[in-house]
């Protein structure tokens, strides 16, 4: 059985010059909620392809996709230009452990993603699970322009389904915005914003958080974390941060 099959596009949806989603009916074999796949494209014999993680719940028809398109990519490119009805490759099976299996059990899940990052949390809220094991789950989502935070429409179906349970902050980095917090997420870790904007105290008694995105965020936010006594979460020794580097 090939590791391929052939997927349809059902969407191409723009957001902006460099944000788009992909959706796509394809016959992919059963995934995990933030598990990831690889999309490609044919050039002259040659088949080019890249992993992207699931925005949609498994089980989910179409499969979503949400891409931020490289100046150089040539893939991403290509994919920018696919229409209705146009054939795409898609690995039938999911790989990947950002998964919320691999997170150990706390009070509060703090979900920290930069740009397209954001994707695997909302294949992961749009399941039961977090629900069930998370008291209050906090999302944080930093862009470089307020233009950039899609999806809202999820954002606030969860608000309206879990009501005080779910909180959502957003970071906006290049310009002001008046339902944003400026700068960047490790720094507002660092000198205590994040949590006074949300109200929750970060702590390794009572705090899990998964980060997913701009590797530097990743980096600067596991130091700021550290400072404040969590660690890196491994199944031989158990803590409170899971991460994804996204590119």
């Amino acid at each position: 059985m090939s590791v391929w099959v052939e997927g349809s596009v059902i969407e191409n949806i723009h957001w902006t010059e460099n944000l788009f989603s992909l959706r796509i009916d394809a016959p992919i074999e059963k995934f995990k909620a933030g598990q990831f796949t690889s999309l490609g494209l044919d050039f002259e014999g040659e088949r080019i392809a890249r992993p992207y993680s699931f925005l949609n719940a498994p089980g989910q028809q179409p499969i979503e996709f949400f891409f931020y398109t490289a100046i150089d990519g040539v893939l991403s490119n290509a994919m920018t230009n696919l229409k209705f009805g146009d054939k795409i490759f898609v690995k039938r099976k999911a790989n990947g452990f950002f998964t919320l299996e691999e997170v150990p059990d706390g009070k509060t899940l703090w979900l920290l993603a930069t740009g397209t990052g954001v994707a695997p949390y909302f294949s992961m809220l749009e399941t039961e699970e977090p629900w069930e094991r998370f008291k209050k789950i906090v999302l944080v989502h930093a862009v470089r322009k307020a233009e950039d935070l899609r999806y809202q429409n999820l954002v606030n179906k969860f608000s309206s389904t879990y009501h005080d349970r779910f909180i959502f902050k957003a970071f906006v980095s290049r310009e002001s915005s008046a339902t944003a917090l400026p700068g960047r997420i490790p720094a507002a870790i660092t000198d205590g914003l994040l949590e006074k904007s949300v109200g929750i105290k970060l702590s390794a008694e009572n705090s899990q958080l998964m980060l997913c995105g701009n590797p530097d965020m990743i980096t600067d936010s596991i130091a700021a974390l550290k400072t404040k006594g969590l660690k890196k979460h491994r199944r031989r020794d158990p803590g409170q941060i899971t991460v994804e580097k996204y590119w």
